[in-house]
């Protein structure tokens, strides 16, 4: 039996060797930190016997497969916890997630965080009795008898909703059985003492409000307890720089019972909306783009040619005008074909790049919305590039070299991720195929790293999706780059060659900040809302010592309103270490303070966000290096002091 590994070398086994026996005889290292394995692309417990040649990968918890494998193993300890400690628990599901893992369960009464302790206490005697995960595997109704007979209906209910040739699987650790796919650990000890529980939350049955509200309990795991403590301090982080916190208190946004998902933007919110919208404007104006405005309503036959009313109907808003089915435009892009084909095009026309920035309405569930990250109406910063066979991977080079400029200015890194067909998509094999290969093409032409996320493209065509990191290590998905061959078809879209013959135009979908709310959640939360100085709500505040000196601190105002730098006055009858303490709460970049020597020099003192007291200057002095630090939109470094 031949085993080709992972780095390419080949290994000869004279009969079926187990993945992790194949794991022990490359090293006894490797033995130990193996998590998973990887048999012909198929993931399979170290447990499973490879019989025959085989391609065979052995994943730790260095690679995600493995991490996620002991993360999955983990939530099985926790739910036997829970389930020693209570009895009456009814377990839901339980699967590994990006940052951790959870399982939703119904318990008696409610569980609060108070209980962590005593379940994780719980978690670490079963570590150490050290239980073997064994699967093993029942027919249809064997599996619904054995779970009713355990009290178990969530599990019921999920067995029954498999195809009825479905083979049911099952996990066994000591005493506590739970159906389960895999793969697993082969023991629970192999979980490892780098775990914690984090929170619980409320969640419906399967995500649906009609159903039953469970308890979902969120907890993490890792190999080595100091990747657990570098977790725990970037969640601590995270709370700090919590958005929805932050805008409250800096008065940017606001939330609603009146319409849930519905954000207000508050005056300083429009202020930081609006200069990236500018600086969006400019950006694209650069780069070659036309903007237009669509309809935000728009009828059923639309939506019906465009494939959305069958793909996407659920997500939509409808209404019902003289008579006829309309929605509220969950995308632009529909608009933007009709714009396109208002009138006839030539190829010398082509490429052309229409920029629309459009309020666009999709339905959330509730237990869904989160601040402006989740929300259920959103300006979306699309772009729809229309352009010959030809032109394809130039204009897919142009989008990702100006969505690399938008990140940079921000200081943001990413990786890029090349998702393909879903199951759900329309068209036929050959344009998927091209399609494809004209993204990747432009990838490896541009000589960019990517992964590959088999099945998560749109409907209508594959996408290149851009996950920028934070400042924190968080990541979040925004740009993305969808290659669409559909749309142009189904709306008979035609240009003029140079042949004098009609032809098909191909379209690219793109963004860059993706939702302009969800970006300035993550904008508040990557700069903790210290924005830098061109992108803050309030440039300057000036702070009179005392109502004396507010005559003067007024023209310091006044000249500041003149060269358009944003400024307030602190007219309050405050002690002076107050106002500052205040403006430093409200994270402005600078405070000029004024005063009696102040008036008499006729300058203002200085103190920055950046470095502190900077000491006296002459003001206009002072507004000519914001003015330069607006301009070049470059941000001042924080200066730490010893």
């Amino acid at each position: 039996m031949k085993i080709t590994l992972k780095d390419g070398s080949v290994k000869e086994y004279a009969e079926s060797m187990s993945v992790y026996d194949i794991a022990k005889d490359i090293s006894e290292g490797l033995a130990r930190v193996a998590c998973l394995g990887v048999v012909n692309g198929e993931e399979v417990d170290l447990r499973t016997v490879v019989s025959e040649d085989a391609q065979v990968n052995i994943l730790t918890a260095k690679d995600a497969g493995g991490l996620s494998t002991l993360r999955h193993t983990a939530s099985h300890v926790m739910a036997q916890a829970v389930k020693r400690l209570y009895p009456g628990v009814k377990l839901a599901i339980g699967p590994s997630i990006a940052d951790g893992f959870y399982y939703d369960m119904e318990f008696e009464t409610p569980l609060t965080s108070d209980d962590f302790g005593k379940i994780e206490d719980e978690m670490r005697k079963i570590i150490k009795e050290d239980l073997k995960l064994e699967r093993f595997t029942l027919p249809r109704e064997e599996a619904i008898a054995f779970m009713q007979e355990k009290g178990e209906p969530y599990k019921v209910e999920l067995i029954r909703d498999l195809p009825e040739d479905a083979e049911i699987s099952f996990y066994q650790q000591g005493e506590f059985v739970d159906l389960c796919a895999g793969p697993h650990l082969m023991s629970t000890k192999e979980v490892g003492k780098a775990f914690k529980i984090m929170s619980l939350a409320g969640a419906y049955w399967r995500g649906d409000e009609h159903n039953k509200m469970l308890t979902r309990l969120y907890a993490t795991a890792f190999s080595k307890k100091e990747e657990l403590e570098a977790y725990i301090t970037m969640m601590e982080e995270a709370k700090k720089r919590d958005h929805r916190k932050l805008g409250k208190e800096l008065g940017l946004f606001m939330l609603n019972d009146a319409g849930p998902g519905f954000p207000f933007f508050l005056p300083k919110g429009m202020v930081l909306k609006n200069t990236l919208l500018d600086y969006w404007r400019e950006l694209h104006r650069k780069a070659g783009y036309v903007e237009i405005s669509t309809p935000i309503i728009l009828n059923r036959s639309l939506w019906e040619t465009s494939g959305h009313w069958d793909h996407y109907k659920n997500n939509m808003y409808t209404t019902v005008i003289d008579d006829q089915d309309y929605a509220i435009k969950p995308m632009n892009c529909p608009g933007g074909v009709l714009v396109y084909g208002s009138e006839s095009r030539s190829y010398r026309d082509l490429p052309l790049r229409m920029g629309e920035l459009g309020i666009v309405h999709r339905h959330e569930k509730s237990g869904q919305l989160h601040g402006l990250m989740r929300v259920r109406c959103f300006t979306q910063d699309d772009a729809h590039i229309f352009m010959t066979p030809e032109q394809i991977k130039d204009e897919i080079k142009g989008v990702v070299a100006l969505i690399n400029e938008v990140y940079s200015l921000f200081g943001f890194q990413y990786h890029v991720e090349l998702s393909t067909r879903p199951e759900d998509s329309m068209g036929s094999d050959e344009d998927w195929e091209m399609a494809t290969s004209a993204l990747q093409g432009a990838l490896d032409e541009l000589g960019l790293p990517y992964v590959i996320n088999e099945g998560d493209g749109a409907f209508y065509g594959p996408k290149i999706d851009f996950h920028l990191v934070d400042c924190i290590g968080r990541t979040w998905q925004c740009g993305t780059i969808q290659l669409d061959f559909q749309l142009p078809q189904r709306f008979e879209l035609e240009y003029t060659g140079a042949d004098g013959e009609k032809h098909r135009p191909i379209m690219i979908h793109r963004v860059v900040f993706g939702s302009i709310e969800r970006f300035i959640g993550i904008l508040i939360e990557h700069f903790a809302g210290a924005f830098p100085t061109w992108l803050a709500p309030v440039q300057v505040k000036v702070l009179p010592i005392s109502d004396k000196y507010m005559d003067y601190a007024q023209k310091v105002k006044s000249v500041l309103d003149d060269a358009n730098i944003r400024a307030e006055l602190d007219t309050r009858s405050e002690k002076i270490g107050y106002k500052i303490r205040e403006a430093q709460m409200q994270k402005i970049p600078y405070m000029l303070v004024v005063g009696q020597k102040e008036e008499e020099e006729g300058k203002v003192s200085v103190r920055s966000r950046f470095a502190g007291d900077e000491g006296a200057r002459d003001l206009e002095e002072f507004i000519a290096q914001v003015k330069e630090e607006i301009r070049t939109r470059q941000a001042r470094e924080v200066t730490v002091q010893k």
